[in-house]
């Protein structure tokens, strides 16, 4: 199992860090193009949520991103320092009432990006599961 951690200050700019973090993974891992796509738009959606919603916008927290690499799945761990949400009771972004909505939408892009998504520590920690196809030349993920 490979596993790389980061730790990054609340604040948006560091979206930019996770966006290197995930393209040096895909360099290191060598996972698919057509995964890429949807890893880049779910786990930096979930970062910006721990820094906007959990730790709101404090740079005194931190978000901690986890990447493990097992056979045939990639495993994010996103991780904040706030007090945490009810994942169980969200609105949904596609009811006629919440399509005008600025926001809401972070979750159910997750949902439909990833293969499993699932909360931890009362939604302090999300888990972003990929499946990927099994190596062909015994190297890729």
């Amino acid at each position: 199992m490979n596993q790389v951690k980061i730790q990054i200050p609340s604040l948006i700019e560091n979206i930019r860090v996770i966006e290197s973090f995930i393209d040096n993974s895909k360099d290191e891992f060598e996972f698919e193009d057509d995964i890429y796509g949807n890893i880049m738009v779910a786990v930096t959606e979930s970062v910006n949520n721990a820094i906007r919603h959990g730790n709101k916008f404090d740079k005194d927290k931190n978000v901690y991103l986890t990447l493990q690499v097992e056979d045939n799945k990639l495993l994010f761990e996103v991780e904040d320092e706030g007090p945490g949400f009810d994942y169980e009771n969200l609105p949904d972004p596609t009811a006629p009432e919440n399509l005008e909505s600025p926001g809401g939408r972070g979750i159910f892009l997750m949902r439909n990006l990833c293969d499993e998504v699932s909360f931890d520590n009362n939604g302090k920690k999300v888990r972003l599961i990929f499946n990927v196809l099994p190596a062909t030349n015994g190297t890729s993920y």
